[in-house]
């Protein structure tokens, strides 16, 4: 068997290395952007912690302006109090005055709630605050450890690029220019003849192909059916060079 399909094959590995190592380091981008996603989820997450808790202390101030304001009409109610004339304004006076303590101790009793809320949110902000620190410090090594993998890619790329020029220089130039057209095509060029058959279409292979095969001695031969180059595994180690 030619030394060619030995190398052939060997281009294929290679190839096949090459495009694994080229998919991965698409990928990595992608992996880094959720890595990023973690950490802006957090931060999202502990933004709407604090929004809520601002929320529960500007309607407890609103509630405790809104104590000030029935305190001071109480003020007002009691000078009015004293000084009403007849027993209809008297009562009328001790009336609005007793309104307007239900409404305090109404807004007293929504302030504590608000309070006991705030005491909550404040535990939760305080743990989003805390896991947001472990996970920044999470994704800042993860995104080292994926930058350190693009770089150790992109390395193992460039060799594995020189070892393929390498190999293609050893090759019959047609028989490159057909690898090359069939690699396009079917994302692989070579595959081994098993018990007679192609092991890629799994077609059984004519008795004068096989003998042509066996007798091969340079070029490459393509299968009838799928049109990949074709071997005998048993004859591969013959073709080492």
């Amino acid at each position: 068997m030619a030394t060619n399909i030995y190398l052939a094959c060997q281009m294929q590995e290679l190839d096949q290395r090459i495009a694994g190592l080229t998919e991965e380091i698409d990928a990595l981008p992608k992996q880094v952007a959720a890595i990023k996603g973690r950490l802006a989820r957090h931060k999202q997450a502990l933004e709407a912690k604090k929004e809520s808790l601002a929320e529960n202390a500007k309607g407890q101030r609103l509630l405790e302006g809104e104590v000030s304001d029935y305190g001071q009409r109480i003020s007002k109610l009691d000078v009015q109090l004293n000084g009403a004339k007849t027993n209809e304004q008297f009562h009328a006076f001790q009336h609005e005055i007793q309104y307007c303590k239900d409404q305090i101790t109404d807004r007293e009793d929504l302030i504590l709630d608000r309070m006991e809320q705030a005491e909550v949110l404040e535990k939760q902000v305080a743990r989003a605050e805390a896991d947001l620190r472990v996970e920044s410090a999470k994704v800042a090594a993860d995104i080292e450890q994926a930058r350190q993998k693009i770089q150790a890619d992109r390395n193992e790329l460039e060799r594995q690029q020189a070892a393929r020029k390498k190999l293609t220089a050893r090759i019959d130039p047609l028989v490159v220019r057909v690898y090359e057209r069939i690699l396009k095509y079917h994302g692989t060029a070579v595959t081994a003849v098993v018990n007679e058959t192609c092991s890629s279409c799994h077609v059984r292979l004519r008795p004068k192909f096989l003998q042509d095969l066996r007798m091969l001695t340079d070029g490459v031969l393509t299968c009838e059916n799928c049109g990949l180059i074709v071997y005998l595994p048993e004859r591969l180690e013959e073709a080492v060079p």
